[in-house]
């Protein structure tokens, strides 16, 4: 009985992930406290960091949040950090915590409307090319302005729902009877070359829509959780963000929606899949039928959903209140104007982001750690030892590479925090200053207008807070855009990637964490390098 009981401990503890991935985290567990005692805070700081990056890297193993949470817990029982700092943290970044609450949910309701519109797209338009620009780029546009996850979840709906049409049609199934999307045995033989076609088409489609959710995700203050964060930090409203960014982002935008032409064009990287002419007849009568039963209820609530999206948009533009506000403003309007009135409408709503908010918790916690163990003073002294535009190169680089094996979150949540209390520490050896933190508070302050603050110093420091403000925008661009551009290559760096290859679509159309990094490549390649070039030559 106690081996079965042990047995039943050991397979409920972190559920069907490995053997050898329980194991592994079991074994970190161990070594912190010994590490901790023999070596010391610092160097088992920056072991936690690697363990935690690696539950980060195995996310398709096991979400990061249990075994990430675990180590996250044992170090405030170290005392590596203290449970106050993990709440000061969280508080700071109560702004991002209240986006991935309401503004998640609120798209949710917006769901109808986006599937509209990219069905639209992939039936109407004969053109291959145009198709996967059209997709790159509605990619790009809703997620500057909504949430990339829910762009792509919208995304994946769409191909998922056309793909089980077409498979049960060629199965001989009916809609409505039990059906095994991956179980090709009873499809007819000459079926089989245009459903294979049919899977790279949509492989293809996908993946030029979530790069389109990274291209529009860099250049707005709410594209992606972390540059909240950093406008948050800096000061920023989302018209000041999209202006402090846009010398980088434009640039990386038309690139991608170029290398989206040519990579179709020229066939490579797995592109240029067509779909074929009789399951697109196919798609299109059932796209017609759906549309026919939708009604006029249906078509009053796509017309509200379509006005609330512009009322969003010019809430962002003229920050009429805090991005989750905003959220919560959406969520309010959809439902009372749509009929969605009972608890359980409601719900799943928060479902998509809530697991992702408790994460960004912990990950707080970990950057208490780096806080109060000191761990990244001797990477950020080397760093902002370098001068220039060579110093923008290498947080650009350094932020890329990192956010390629991590969390593109982490990342930038770790960076800018520290970049910021490095300028607070240059700050207080201005002479004149007594109070640097409260100075970095005034000239960071969205409601103040730093050319004012710094007006109102002494004549003698003026000169020199504001290059040291300057230089600290052009590092916070650095940070935001090599947050997001080079962590296309991954799906551990792209939430937005994550979610797609995690979804029930990407076994169906055979979509492989190795086939999707081929299909990134010449994303990551000419978008990484632009923003590079951009970041080196356009700061300064």
């Amino acid at each position: 009985m106690a081996q079965s009981l042990t047995q039943a401990f050991s397979k409920n503890f972190l559920g069907n992930a490995p053997n050898w991935y329980k194991m592994a985290i079991i074994a970190f567990l161990i070594i912190n406290p010994i590490l901790m005692l023999t070596a010391g805070p610092f160097i088992a700081g920056w072991v936690l960091i690697a363990e935690f990056i690696f539950t980060l890297a195995m996310a398709l193993k096991c979400y990061p949040l249990p075994a990430g949470g675990l180590l996250a817990i044992e170090a405030v029982i170290m005392g590596m950090t203290s449970p106050r700092t993990v709440y000061h943290e969280a508080l700071t970044n109560f702004p991002v915590i209240l986006l991935l609450i309401f503004m998640v949910a609120g798209i949710y309701f917006m769901k109808d409307f986006l599937q509209y519109t990219f069905t639209r797209i992939l039936t109407r338009v004969q053109s291959k090319i145009v198709i996967s620009l059209l997709f790159c780029f509605a990619g790009a546009f809703l997620s500057a302005f909504l949430d990339a996850l829910t762009v792509t979840a919208v995304i994946i709906a769409v191909a998922y729902g056309f793909y089980n049409v077409y498979h049960r049609f060629a199965s001989g199934k009916t809609p409505n009877c039990s059906h095994d999307l991956c179980d090709d045995l009873a499809i007819k033989a000459h079926e089989r070359n245009d459903l294979k076609e049919f899977r790279a088409f949509l492989r293809n489609l996908m993946m030029h829509g979530a790069v389109g959710t990274a291209l529009g995700g860099v250049c707005t203050l709410v594209g992606e959780p972390q540059n909240l964060l950093i406008g948050e930090v800096m000061g920023w409203h989302f018209v000041p963000f999209f202006l402090q960014m846009a010398h980088v982002s434009m640039p990386v935008l038309a690139v991608g929606l170029l290398t989206c032409i040519l990579v179709e064009k020229f066939h490579i990287f797995g592109y240029g899949a067509k779909l074929p002419g009789n399951i697109r007849s196919h798609l299109l009568e059932t796209a017609i039928e759906m549309e026919s039963k939708r009604g006029f209820q249906g078509k009053a609530q796509l017309v509200v959903q379509a006005l609330i999206g512009v009322w969003l948009i010019l809430a962002l533009a003229f920050h009429l209140a805090e991005v989750g506000i905003i959220g919560l403003s959406v969520i309010v309007l959809l439902t009372a104007f749509n009929g969605f009135i009972d608890e359980h409408q409601l719900g799943p709503a928060f479902e998509e982001a809530l697991p992702f908010t408790a994460l960004l918790v912990v990950f707080f916690a970990i950057v208490g750690v780096i806080h109060d163990q000191h761990l990244f003073a001797p990477v950020m002294h080397f760093v902002l030892a370098l001068e220039g535009q060579t110093q923008l190169a290498a947080y650009y680089m350094a932020n890329g590479l990192l956010s390629m094996i991590s969390d593109n979150v982490f990342v930038a949540t770790v960076y800018i925090s520290e970049t910021k209390m490095h300028f607070e520490q240059l700050l207080a050896t201005v002479p004149g200053v007594t109070d640097a933190v409260g100075l970095m508070d005034k000239l960071t302050d969205p409601h103040l207008v730093r050319t004012d603050v710094i007006a109102s110093l002494p004549a003698g420091m003026q000169d020199q807070v504001s290059k040291l403000m300057t230089h600290f925008d052009h590092l916070a661009i650095a940070i935001n855009t090599g947050t997001n551009i080079p962590s296309v290559a991954t799906p551990n760096g792209q939430a937005a990637f994550l979610f797609l290859l995690t979804s029930a679509l990407a076994p169906v159309i055979r979509l492989s964490y190795g086939r999707m990094v081929v299909l990134a490549l010449p994303y990551t390649i000419t978008m990484s390098l632009t923003g590079l070039a951009a970041t080196y030559f356009f700061s300064w």
